[in-house]
């Protein structure tokens, strides 16, 4: 019989007064029936083999969905960045769980960069529970969540709100916890009938836009440069879904037995390596893994017969990244690297090389994280076909 999680901040002790802990009760019982009902690893489980076709049409609605979050958040956008170009912020918390917390990192370059002060992103259990004594009253905390119901992330909201921080909710749902709790929200335009695409993307699009405007409004040179680079992202992302999709359905049904995935990255692309493993685990029965490019060297990451997707945008990276990939090859595993055009470094060494549009490295992640997402779906679509095949 499974129970609720119990939490800290539930009980005497609690730094959370009787309301907040309340709503931390309730969030907690609906999200434990949530997980309760996720897919088997059968391999012809129907409840996955349903979500997972659904997918496919949710990632490639990914630019348009982004298009509309953008658009409808445009005033909302505007008076926050107004709002923080004009307090006294001293660090900035990106919290969230699972493809959020992956979010958050693809972010962190930018708003680092915009913002010009510390910007942590935290994996929201760790950031409720431990990192509550870093919270003031001049820091923003930014906490993601589709369904605006993860009960860490809203512990963490909670946590932050008791704090006095300035309090952003980035979800899909209006009206849920994580949006009340709030001070200010932004919310996505996605659908969730497949596993995460739009909302990983959608949300990652609202941060570089956010970051962007507030750059813009103190000054920052950089600012107007990326702000028009990302303005033309959509239509880069359509013909990163077109053209690499062939390519990649033949690497998924090349290397649908493996058992084990890889995924490597760095900086920002540690966020699309992080969501690359996770739609693998999602989508299949398989075990998949991210390794950031230099742990890798720091154990035996990779067995013979193993494929390793390593994600290296034009950036400080690629020297690493391309030693990670030639360690791969001497170990026995298969390597396939994603990295921007101009960029020739993998070609003598991994097994093919997918190539995504030349863009600011900081912005890289929503081009590079299309052929992540796309492996996990079409890994599953072959595994499916395989295992009809052999149980007739």
């Amino acid at each position: 019989m499974t129970t609720t999680p119990p939490s800290p901040f539930i009980g005497a002790d609690s730094p959370l007064d009787a309301r907040q802990q309340q709503v931390v009760e309730r969030v907690s019982a609906a999200e434990h029936a949530s997980i309760v009902a996720l897919p088997t690893d059968h391999p012809l489980d129907p409840k996955r083999r349903a979500r997972d076709e659904a997918t496919l049409p949710e990632l490639i609605a990914q630019p348009d969905r982004i298009r509309e979050t953008l658009a409808a958040n445009d005033e909302d956008l505007d008076e926050l960045a107004d709002l923080i170009a004009r307090s006294e912020v001293d660090r900035v918390f990106v919290t969230g769980a699972g493809d959020s917390l992956a979010v958050a990192i693809a972010a962190r370059q930018v708003l680092e960069q915009m913002l010009r002060v510390p910007v942590e992103p935290v994996q929201s259990l760790e950031l409720a529970y431990y990192g509550a004594p870093l919270v003031t009253e001049r820091s923003v905390v930014i906490a993601l969540s589709s369904s605006g119901e993860t009960t860490r992330t809203v512990e963490a909201a909670l946590m932050a709100q008791h704090a006095g921080a300035l309090v952003v909710a980035i979800t899909n749902t209006a009206g849920s916890t994580l949006d009340v709790e709030s001070a200010r929200t932004l919310r996505l335009r996605a659908t969730r009938v497949g596993w995460p695409t739009q909302s990983s993307t959608t949300a990652l699009a609202l941060l570089l836009d956010l970051a962007t405007r507030v750059g813009v409004r103190t000054g920052v040179p950089a600012a107007e440069g990326l702000r028009r680079e990302l303005a033309a992202v959509p239509e880069l992302m359509e013909h990163v879904i077109a053209t690499t999709e062939p390519r990649l359905r033949a690497i998924a049904e090349r290397e649908q037995g493996a058992g084990t995935f890889l995924f490597s990255g760095a900086g920002p692309s540690w966020g699309s390596a992080i969501i690359g493993a996770a739609k693998v685990k999602e989508c299949t029965p398989d075990h998949a893994e991210a390794i950031q490019v230099e742990e890798f060297h720091h154990y035996n990451s990779l067995k013979r017969g193993e494929p390793i997707w390593v994600i290296a945008p034009a950036g400080p990276s690629v020297p690493r990244a391309v030693h990670t990939a030639s360690e791969a090859k001497r170990f026995g595993g298969a390597v396939y690297v994603v990295t921007t055009e101009g960029v020739d470094a993998f070609d003598a060494i991994a097994d093919e090389v997918v190539v995504v549009p030349a863009i600011a490295e900081p912005l890289s992640p929503l081009l590079t994280v299309l052929p992540a997402q796309l492996t996990g779906y079409l890994l599953a679509m072959a595994q499916f076909t395989t295992a009809e095949a052999q149980h007739g």
